[in-house]
């Protein structure tokens, strides 16, 4: 089934949704469309100016047939709450977010420079600790961290790459300048949702695109594939390649079927696979046992193993990490990646590049205070109404506290926490997130926002042309994840403007 975009046509009786433009501010905010004075920004004049001259029946309809799309594609994410897990539609802007080219190639450059010296660091401390016995970063930060893993000591994967596939967020503060707000180097997820956005904005807004030349985001599976076939530890035209998910009740299964069925791999659970007594990994056919070369593992590495990890672990396989370890199997992400995907580790990644690459960050780090540093730790208490709080291992938006919005009782809480455990926090002061405009109850409102593009290392580098942009869908949240009420919108990274 095919969703057509609504026939334009003349609109005489209606109402332009103009006027709502033309009373739309964020002058508090950087705004990503919008600029100070109120007039469009050059590379987004042609998609203001578009959705200036509709109505607002067809407004309306655009966003109905992108909310039909979505559900006839099957976008969907899970919510877990404590009584059922829930599935719902992928929430969804018709207006896009537009960057320029040119600011996008100095973002791909500092993307690629800090994948870089992540993955460095992770081969160091699992290997020689070069960084840890320079005291760079504090070696308890690093050795006490639940995400190092001892089992990885000795270990180099191909290219010294852990973290094959790498989610950086980034926010724009107020004057206009991005800072990585963290790493995912983990199972970063998101994005099937970046190119499922795209094809939802080319069904209901087709004339949209005649305006722009906006780089395309469709190829992300073939770079992935390539890069996972980079890592295949046999020289083999096709290696096998397989995808371990933890099954149809995880958040992200959408995902996982998404991009094993648009590599042409095979999507597998734990049940699928078995290790060998000469540690080798196979895949259960109909046609019998199949070496598996190369998995992609969309399962936290707890769960990965039950000989090494949680014994209790019915998502993973026995042995995988003596077929990892052996030599006869790649993981993508490693295991042990987890180590640089820390929030207190995030803190040292601007010293890691100087140290592993003698350059200069070209993106900031926001400023971050670590609780368990007494000096800092007196700072976040005695200011804890203008920071944000934030755990050091959690993700998905769940256990902070954004200071300047929260309740005098919240505060209180947090307090405690942090003086009972204070390494396990750490705070960074309130950005000024950036805004952009947002079709919302048949209004157009600023809505803070986030970027997510995806970095791929295997035997190259490569970035996304774009990322998932995460919308805070309530009024003046900061909080953008999908877990929390956020919502998306498609990226565009513009060439050329007509």
């Amino acid at each position: 089934m095919s969703i057509a975009a609504p026939e334009l046509r003349p609109v005489f009786k209606e109402q332009f949704i103009n006027e709502k433009w033309e009373k739309y501010q964020s002058q508090k905010f950087f705004d990503e469309l919008i600029s100070s004075s109120g007039n469009p920004r050059i590379k987004a004049r042609a998609v203001v100016n578009l959705f200036k001259n509709m109505s607002e029946s067809e407004m309306n309809a655009r966003k109905k047939a992108a909310e039909l799309a979505i559900r006839d594609m099957g976008v969907s994410f899970t919510v877990y709450s404590s009584e059922r897990n829930i599935d719902r539609a992928w929430p969804y802007d018709i207006i896009p977010r537009i960057i320029s080219a040119f600011e996008w190639r100095n973002i791909s450059l500092g993307l690629k420079q800090r994948l870089k010296a992540l993955n460095s660091f992770i081969d160091d401390v699992y290997n020689q600790q070069l960084i840890l016995k320079e005291g760079i970063v504090p070696e308890s930060l690093v050795i006490q961290s639940p995400n190092y893993k001892q089992e990885c000591r000795g270990i180099s994967p191909p290219y010294g790459a852990w973290a094959n596939i790498c989610g950086t967020d980034l926010v724009r503060h107020s004057n206009g300048k991005l800072f990585v707000l963290e790493d995912n180097l983990r199972v970063p997820s998101g994005i099937s949702y970046m190119l499922e956005n795209r094809e939802v904005t080319r069904r209901v807004l087709p004339e949209i695109f005649e305006n722009y030349s906006i780089l395309p985001v469709d190829d992300y599976p073939a770079q992935l594939f390539k890069t996972l076939s980079s890592l295949s530890p046999r020289e083999i035209k096709k290696p096998c390649i397989a995808l371990l998910t933890p099954g149809i009740f995880n958040s992200a299964y959408f995902e996982h079927a998404f991009l094993a069925r648009s590599m042409g791999i095979q999507l597998v659970e734990g049940s699928d696979l078995f290790v060998s007594k000469n540690n080798i990994l196979y895949m259960k056919t109909v046609d019998g046992p199949v070496r598996v070369d190369v998995v992609y593992r969309r399962i936290d590495e707890e769960f990965l193993d039950p000989e090494i990890f949680r014994s209790d672990s019915t998502l993973g396989v026995p042995g995988i990490m003596r077929a990892w370890k052996s030599g006869n199997l790649s993981i993508a992400n490693a295991p042990g990646s987890g180590v640089a995907d820390d929030k207190a580790i995030y803190r040292y990644v601007p010293e890691m590049i100087k140290f592993y690459l003698n350059e200069s960050p070209i993106i900031s780090n926001v400023r971050t205070y670590l609780c368990s540093d007494s000096r800092e730790l007196d700072y976040v208490l005695s200011n804890i109404e203008k920071l944000v709080i934030k755990p050091v291992n959690e993700s998905g938006g769940y256990g902070l506290l954004v200071g300047p919005k929260a309740s005098s009782k919240e505060v209180v809480r947090f307090k405690k926490l942090i003086a009972d455990n204070p390494s396990n926090y750490i705070a960074q002061p309130t950005l000024r997130l950036s805004t952009a405009p947002t079709y919302l109850n048949s209004s157009i409102e600023p809505r803070h926002l986030d970027l997510r593009p995806f970095i791929l290392n295997g035997s190259d580098l490569w970035v996304t042309p774009g990322g998932l942009t995460r919308v805070a869908l309530k009024k003046g949240s900061l909080v953008v994840n999908s877990s929390q009420g956020g919502g998306s919108k498609d990226t565009w990274i513009v060439e050329n403007i007509k």
